[in-house]
């Protein structure tokens, strides 16, 4: 397998790319396991409004994740297209665009956590007659979140990609990525895609997921791949 000979300016943008990608990663990580995530009881609106007006302020850190998480997209949006582009310059300009679309979506889906958020930080507390509505009210905003997040996956997959196929052409380590982002496309369409179309199949599409678990996190090890290279030239200066 041939060295990656990498450009001055393909370090510097795959540094700043691989970093953004490391960042989400980690506010994904804390937005879903440790913040907003932990806070959710599946079919249980009441259970869930109490337990974030009991911890508001974790619920509101995990709002700031995803916006966190929507700013390091688009600078990985950047950094990756600059990276991949003296490799086949279209492509790199598509997945750049894809990748863009999916933040749109993203934004989308986070303007319904905000909407929760200016639901439980009323001024006047709920009262056991309006708790339950309330409960219902921002239940539906977090199931409109994680559906419109959903589908902006399917986007975030062809993302992937098209970045992989950019990999596979590389001629050089790249390809290891490339093989395993082609690999994750599945794992991000064909769950997410069948959970919006067939939902009755929702529990075979978390065995599906953890089938491509390794792959879909791809990224993740493209990212801190792209890091170690940006570091290892700047130790060379």
């Amino acid at each position: 397998m041939k060295p990656t000979i990498l450009t001055n300016d393909q370090r510097k943008a795959g540094f700043i790319a691989g970093i953004a990608i490391v960042v989400m990663t980690i506010g994904a990580m804390l937005a879903n396991d440790v913040t907003i995530g932990k806070l959710l009881v599946e079919g249980d609106p009441t259970g869930t409004l109490e337990n974030i007006l009991g911890s508001k302020l974790t619920f509101d850190f995990g709002i700031l994740c995803w916006i966190i998480i929507l700013v390091c997209d688009v600078v990985a949006a950047w950094g990756l297209y600059l990276f991949f582009r003296p490799i086949n310059r279209d492509l790199s300009l598509l997945a750049a665009w894809f990748r863009l679309i999916y933040v749109a979506m993203l934004a989308v889906a986070i303007f319904n956590l905000v909407y929760a958020h200016m639901l439980i930080h009323q001024e006047t507390p709920p009262s056991p007659g309006t708790a339950a509505q309330l409960g219902r009210d921002v239940m539906f905003y977090i199931d409109a979140f994680n559906t419109t997040w959903a589908l902006s996956l399917v986007v975030f997959g062809i993302h992937i990609l098209l970045i992989g196929m950019m990999a596979l052409k590389s001629g050089s380590a790249l390809r290891v990525f490339g093989i395993i982002l082609i690999i994750a496309f599945a794992g991000y369409t064909i769950p997410n895609v069948s959970n919006l179309l067939f939902p009755e199949y929702k529990d075979a599409m978390k065995i599906v997921q953890w089938i491509f678990l390794f792959p879909m996190l791809g990224e993740v090890a493209l990212g801190v791949w792209l890091v170690v290279k940006g570091i290892r030239k700047i130790k060379h200066l």
